[in-house]
């Protein structure tokens, strides 16, 4: 559902990102609109194929029943990936509240590949568990977007900072909140597999 949100919002609703931009502050150079929406489509496309395809590679029944399918999927996660950051590390400079949200995108745009990279070296060693934890802590960047607008919304609401601040709390809030919230999901999954063995 959040997924089909997005793509109605992005592609339909709303594809000028008119209200978005409006928001736009702090920017040091001027805004290319037109190549800017058109990576931003780009971006919220791969974004909604990488949470896709990264949920699919969770289900234990397709790995035990169609592996070939769960190797070829998870490739395609990684370029997923790859496309979401490239598409980010270009709308970086752009971001609403200027530098100090530029810096913690590009840090993310060098974090989520190099995780999920990890988890390729763990699974071509042959380590499932390691494996699957590192895509965990992969797959959470996928919801950064959710949290980010989450984290600004209710700052903005509970705090009543102006919208540039509170999207700044926003994007830092949330990729804290996601890294923690990997650590949590993978200490939770090792103790449920502990109590079942």
């Amino acid at each position: 559902m959040y997924i089909a949100y997005i793509l109605f919002v992005n592609l339909y609703y709303d594809p000028e990102a008119s209200d978005f931009l409006s928001r736009k502050s702090n920017l040091k150079r001027p805004l290319p609109v037109s190549t800017w929406l058109n990576v931003m489509y780009i971006h919220v496309i791969a974004a909604s194929l990488a949470m896709i395809t990264g949920a699919l590679n969770f289900s234990s029944y397709l790995l035990r029943n169609y592996r070939k399918f769960h190797r070829i999927n998870g490739y395609l996660y990684v370029v997923f990936v790859f496309i979401v950051c490239l598409t980010s590390g270009y709308m970086a400079p752009f971001s609403t509240g200027g530098k100090i949200n530029s810096i913690a995108f590009n840090m993310l745009n060098i974090v989520w590949p190099a995780f999920t990279l990890i988890a390729i070296i763990h699974i071509r060693r042959k380590r499932q568990i390691k494996h699957r934890q590192w895509m965990i802590r992969s797959f959470v960047f996928c919801f950064t977007n959710l949290f980010i607008h989450l984290f600004t919304t209710l700052t903005q609401a509970g705090l009543g900072l102006t919208y540039e601040k509170s999207y700044t709390v926003g994007v830092y809030g949330a990729i804290v909140f996601l890294l923690l919230l990997a650590e949590i999901v993978i200490r939770f999954t090792a103790r449920k597999a502990a109590a079942l063995s």
